[in-house]
């Protein structure tokens, strides 16, 4: 299959970007926005590039970790499924067809300059532009590439001249009020605005042209908007320190006005010139992004199939062109002109959520396909920022637009329940959040948790062998391990039977197909050799085989129940709750499979001679003993029992506490002593009498902090802390 060509510069790419965003944003809208907060217009736009930056990082980074795989629209259905999927492409379609509309309309009243109609007919004279856009689509006239950079440069040197002639005439005057309604009015003027930002991130859906895209994605993501904020707020300060209020929140053609202002009218007619030029522009690629978005859901049946149709001579899908063109002539006929920014906005705000959110549950999941080599800084606190400050703004568009963004939820829900009852696909958030019940019930009833049924087996369908039926312990190696080795011989020290299953297994995005994966590669060949050399050296009876998957959780589980294994070992990192709203992949498992559960966390020690047992409260001491005996006997190690009590514990409870513990002891086959250590910071004491273990072994904690159990982003302290390796053994009841 052939692969796009990477050829885009980081220059080429901050063009694209600025061509994005450079429109109506600057030559339509300030006049309105500014009817709603007086001179402090320039603030507002400044703001707003604020606002907009989580959105930047987040599909930078997004972008990166799927650079070909299409834009907003294929990172939200990959997060959350393709029900958000599918409304999010109905929103992403209406938020750029409105801009498009909205540029329309202002190229119609820059052209009623030098054609000299009345301003009541403008609105037509868009239409009849929209007809010829209309055609230019399904003809497949393509932009010259060169034309756009063109277009953009003769725009920039527009206002970069309107800024220099400008900014000395500024007058005092006309820079008050500051605020016309308050910081009510700024906060909304800054949702009103935001739109004039949303092509920043248009360059993502090109990610697969970009040379070196993880370093010159995000870059020209940022310079770009550095640049636009920069030129939106100038410009804007310009045109309400030199044009009176009353006259620009009437204006729709506010570029054309400064300019007649400062150099009279034939440089007035020139700037108006450049507005039609950059307008139409802007209207014309507008359509073509668009229209991709419902072929697209189309061809991924989350519409009907017509809509998929491509023309059968110029090769362009001709029903989305149309739809999408009489969706905007409806809108320039209905629609105001402040009703279809404020609409543009709702929409594409919205959609800025979602992306900030895909960031957050992607990484708090931790799928394994998910390595994008740029990572968002200040995660998740940017992230959060993106999400609250897009709510907030999208309460401050009013009542209408609010109901229209529900209003898309609610017809996106009815065009999936009629269209895309045959998708398979599902998102990461459905694969691994769950709702609070599920946290809570954590009880096993007839060989499965209260409401959670078995996976199917087709789930591991895609092995290079067979697997044993009768292993007693299965290795699921994810390639994020220290040491297979050590997991597999740890694994191996938990085992009551003469066999253990190991499986390689890779996690590859919805959109890979897993029958590109027919060979082994370099690593698996690797370390199967490991493997089998361990197996040899230490006498133990390891199969081992390979496995590729869309959802590693699903698999997981599936090997436990084949293979009806007493215990699942895993590699860790000292992370692994269940949020309520999401959890990672070993967090899922916690909540599901019907084995032992043993989670190794390897910190680099080689040799096992002194194991350290810190049993946590309400723990069933017995079954906990038992498995750390049988560790023990396999390293030939020496076995301690820990009590942290607080200080003030009264001396014959802890008396009582070191008989019954020796009683428990007399029953382990390896030397063994108790050690109980009065100190109030139980995490503390731990940590310290671990430096003298080679691995400590713990139980899963029963109670988390309600902010790491909702995020599911805590992390276990007693493990975290740990001098040494560490065994967290979650057991049945």
């Amino acid at each position: 299959m052939k692969k796009l060509e990477r050829s885009l510069s980081l220059t080429s790419v901050i063009a694209i970007s600025i061509g994005g965003m450079l429109g109506s944003g600057i030559f339509v809208l300030p006049g309105l926005a500014a009817a709603k907060t007086g001179s402090s217009l320039w603030l507002a736009y400044l703001l707003a590039a604020v606002c907009i930056l989580p959105a930047a990082l987040s599909k930078s980074e997004l972008a990166t970790a799927m650079p070909s795989s299409g834009g907003t629209y294929v990172y939200i259905e990959r997060a959350f499924g393709p029900l958000l999927g599918t409304i999010s492409g109905i929103g992403l379609w209406l938020s750029l067809l409105l801009k498009s509309a909205f540029a329309l309309v202002g190229f119609g009243a820059y052209l009623s300059v030098l054609v000299k109609v009345d301003p009541a007919y403008t609105n037509y004279i868009a239409l009849i532009f929209l007809a010829i856009i209309l055609m230019l689509n399904i003809l497949g006239v393509k932009k010259v590439g060169k034309v756009q950079i063109v277009i953009v440069t003769i725009s920039l040197v527009t206002l970069g001249s309107i800024l220099i002639f400008g900014l000395p005439k500024v007058s005092p005057e006309l820079l008050t009020p500051f605020l016309i309604e308050g910081n009510l009015g700024l906060v909304s003027t800054v949702a009103f605005v935001y739109i004039s930002y949303a092509g920043v991130t248009k360059v993502a859906a090109i990610a697969g042209e970009i040379k070196n895209p993880s370093v010159n994605l995000p870059r020209a993501m940022l310079l770009s908007l550095v640049i636009m904020s920069a030129i939106y707020v100038s410009v804007a300060f310009v045109l309400v320190g030199n044009i009176p209020l009353d006259a620009l929140q009437k204006d729709i053609r506010p570029i054309y006005t400064i300019a007649d202002i400062l150099g009279g009218t034939y440089v007035g007619y020139a700037a108006a010139l450049v507005g039609i030029i950059t307008l139409i522009s802007m209207a014309n690629s507008g359509v073509l992004a668009a229209s991709r978005f419902p072929f697209a859901m189309a061809i991924d049946e989350l519409l009907p199939k017509f809509m998929g149709r491509i023309h059968s001579k110029y090769l362009t899908p001709v029903v989305t062109i149309i739809l999408t063109c009489f969706v905007m002539a409806l809108v320039i006929l209905i629609l105001d002109v402040e009703k279809i920014a404020k609409l543009a906005s709702a929409f594409m705000v919205t959609m800025f959520i979602l992306v900030n959110s895909c960031v957050i549950v992607l990484r708090e999941t931790s799928a394994q396909w998910y390595k994008p080599p740029y990572r968002s800084p200040f995660y998740p606190f940017v992230q959060l920022f993106g999400i609250v400050s897009g709510v907030i703004l999208l309460i401050f568009l009013g009542l209408g637009p609010f109901v229209a963004v529900i209003s898309i939820f609610i017809v996106g829900l009815i065009i999936y329940r009629f269209f895309g009852k045959k998708v398979t696909r599902i998102g990461v958030l459905r694969k691994y959040g769950h709702r609070p019940a599920l946290y809570l019930m954590y009880q096993r009833k007839n060989g499965k948790r209260n409401g959670v049924n078995k996976m199917p087996e087709s789930s591991v369908n895609n092995l290079d062998g067979q697997l044993v039926s009768n292993a007693g312990v299965v290795v699921p190696l994810l390639g994020n391990e220290n040491s297979p080795e050590m997991l597999v011989e740890i694994a191996a020290a938990l085992n009551k039977t003469d066999i253990l299953q190991a499986v390689n297994i890779t996690e590859v995005p919805n959109q890979t197909f897993l029958d590109v994966f027919v060979e082994e590669n370099p690593k698996t060949i690797s370390l199967e050799r490991r493997l089998s050399r361990l197996a040899k050296s230490q006498n133990i009876n390891i199969d081992f085989e390979a496995a590729v998957t869309h959802e590693v959780a699903d698999t997981i589980h599936a090997l436990s129940n084949q293979t009806n294994c007493d215990w699942l070992v895993m590699g860790w990192n000292s992370r692994s709750h269940s949020g309520i709203l999401i959890s990672n992949p070993i967090g899922w498992l916690l909540t599901h499979i019907d084995s032992d559960f043993a989670l190794f966390k390897d910190n680099g020690v080689r040799n096992i001679g002194r194991v350290l047992l810190a049993l946590r409260p309400g723990r069933k001491d017995k079954n906990f003993i038992a498995v750390a005996d049988r560790v023990c006997n396999f390293y030939k190690a020496t076995l301690t029992l820990l009590h942290v009590v607080p200080e003030n514990l009264e001396e014959e409870q802890v008396n009582n506490m070191e008989k019954h513990s020796l009683n428990l002891l007399k029953k382990v086959q390896t030397k063994s002593e108790v050690e109980i250590i009065r100190n109030d910071d139980a995490i503390s004491a731990i940590s310290i009498a671990s430096a003298s273990y080679d691995l400590l072994i713990l139980g899963t904690p029963q109670k988390d902090n309600w902010i790491r159990v909702l995020f599911g982003t805590g992390k276990d302290k007693y493990a975290e802390k740990s001098a040494c390796s560490v065994l967290r053994l979650t057991m049945k009841d």
